[in-house]
């Protein structure tokens, strides 16, 4: 009797063993895809994160941990060679049978035009087609028009710890990270490192960016997120198809919740949405384009590097003529631009964060970077 109750344990932990092993390994390109991927997979699996929050796309050096990962993994997400162009050569080197979907390049993924200027002109471009009224539906849409695509770039490099801590010091991080505990003392040394290292990362392949054509941010539209909710749950269906129901309905829950999230955000910048605001680098297009709030401009160019004084000129005089009501910064760049570019107004500075430098991994990081990228406007600009 007590022989056959153990072989019967015995054999439920085997079973479970098997169902969890059945879990595709999963790896994510940035903080923003990993919790859109973490939303379907919540209840059977957690992906793994390629680059850490707070640390930049651009020019990243993995550490071996995440080498590892991409090595194992059965699925890779990510947005695409205009965010990283590093990491296509690591996929075909480390990830070659892996499922690779390149987010950028599912169906129905709306894409906007690069912007040329230290200013914008109003947002006249198809929001009858894509922004009003599918954010009237609520929901996301597989026929959104196609649009010629820009070619920014995140630099985002405020430090973040890891839980590697015993590959920390093999981490040779091109966008600078430091040590957890001393994250005061090494925001100020991201920072400069960041900052050059976006000059030299951006020298090299600049030309490129605009070649490919595409803005890469465009997780920062939620009509963009629910159309790719969908592509993930079908991608980890087709390898793990005794949990395909479970991968749908966890996008269904998630489109869901992200349909919500729009009209949450759509009331919280009614009262502010008249108000004319600068941007440090540009790469808040498509939160701006699906929300009709558009920005005036942006102090420096999307790839971050430093504006020429003719283009701090032509945003200065912006600020005067529209009444620029405030700018905002970013959590690892220096203020002192957007303080030159106010100098002689009574506009007032803030702070947005595209990639959730500050935020968690995990399902909930996705939400609350909207949020909080709502909040920030609509704290600056009341």
């Amino acid at each position: 009797m007590r022989r056959s109750m153990i072989l019967g344990t015995v054999s439920l932990l085997g079973l479970a063993g098997v169902a969890r092993a059945e879990v595709p390994a999963v790896v994510a390109d940035i903080p923003p895809v990993h919790s859109l991927v973490a939303m379907v997979m919540d209840g059977l699996g957690t992906p793994d994160l390629l680059v850490q929050t707070g640390a930049s796309p651009h020019g990243y050096s993995m550490r071996p941990s995440e080498a590892r990962a991409l090595d194992q993994a059965q699925a890779v997400f990510w947005i695409g060679e205009s965010l990283t162009p590093w990491l296509g050569n690591s996929i075909e080197a480390l990830a070659a049978d892996a499922h690779v979907i390149e987010l950028m390049e599912v169906a129905g993924t709306t894409e906007l035009e690069f912007r040329e200027g230290a200013t914008f002109e109003a947002h006249d471009h198809d929001h009858e087609d894509h922004g009003d009224e599918d954010h009237a539906h609520g929901a996301g849409h597989d026929d959104h028009d196609d649009h010629a695509h820009e070619a920014g770039h995140d630099d985002h490099a405020h430090d973040a710890g890891h839980d590697d801590h015993d590959d920390h010091d093999d981490h040779a991080h091109d966008a600078g990270h430091g040590d957890h505990d001393d994250h005061d003392h090494d925001h100020d040394h991201d920072h400069d490192h960041d900052h050059d290292h976006d000059h030299e990362d951006h020298a090299d392949h600049g030309h490129d960016d605009h070649h490919h054509g595409h803005d890469p941010h465009a997780w920062l539209d939620p009509e963009n997120a629910r159309v790719w909710l969908d592509a993930i749950a079908a991608e980890l269906s087709e390898l793990d198809p005794e949990n395909a129901p479970i991968y749908q309905a966890n996008a269904d829950k998630g489109k869901a919740e992200l349909t919500t999230l729009i009209d949450e955000i759509t009331a919280q910048l009614a009262p502010v949405r008249d108000s004319n605001f600068i941007v440090f680098h540009d790469a808040y297009q498509y939160f701006e384009n699906r929300f009709d709030f558009p920005a005036a401009g942006s102090i420096t160019l999307s790839d971050a590097s430093d504006p020429s004084p003719a283009r701090i000129e032509e945003v200065h005089e912006k600020v005067h003529e529209l009444g620029v009501t405030c700018a905002f910064s970013e959590p690892q760049f220096n203020p002192n631009l957007i303080r030159t570019v106010f100098q002689g107004t009574e506009a007032k500075a803030g702070v947005m964060d595209p990639l959730g430098a500050d935020l968690s991994p995990g399902v909930a990081l996705y939400p609350q970077l909207l949020r909080n990228l709502a909040s920030s406007l609509a704290t600056c600009l009341e």
